[in-house]
């Protein structure tokens, strides 16, 4: 099946110093992303519905972007969490690229907007 790339962008009101905590650390990830996550040096296990997916952080930039690779996914798949402060309304923006199979895409954006609405509440908005 092809794959195909998802572009999403998010307003949130959480600066990107308080929104990055949310991207990295297990306390903060349990309470948006994931059931569970163990990280070990740059190797994320991230834990759903008793399913382990492993991720490994590539590139992180704090508080601007983090680049992880899947451990079963293609290679020039990622998924990527870029943050930075508008500089005409001063809110948030928060970017994420991913991928899926091609016919997929309303039901992963449909899923990353279901898990951002569950970010933005715990963010304060």
């Amino acid at each position: 099946m092809k794959r195909t790339k998802i572009e999403l962008e998010f307003i949130l009101r959480a600066s990107p110093k308080i929104l990055y905590k949310f991207l990295v650390l297990p306390e903060c990830l349990v309470r948006w992303f994931c059931d569970s996550v163990d990280i070990t040096a740059d190797e994320f296990t991230f834990e759903w519905d008793g399913d382990e997916e492993i991720a490994k952080l590539i590139d992180d930039i704090e508080e601007e972007r983090l680049r992880f690779v899947w451990e079963d996914s293609e290679p020039d798949e990622y998924l990527e969490f870029r943050m930075y402060k508008s500089g005409v309304t001063n809110e948030t923006v928060l970017e994420i690229t991913d991928f899926c199979d091609e016919g997929d895409e309303d039901t992963q954006a449909d899923l990353w907007n279901s898990q951002i609405s569950k970010l933005k509440k715990e963010t304060g908005g």
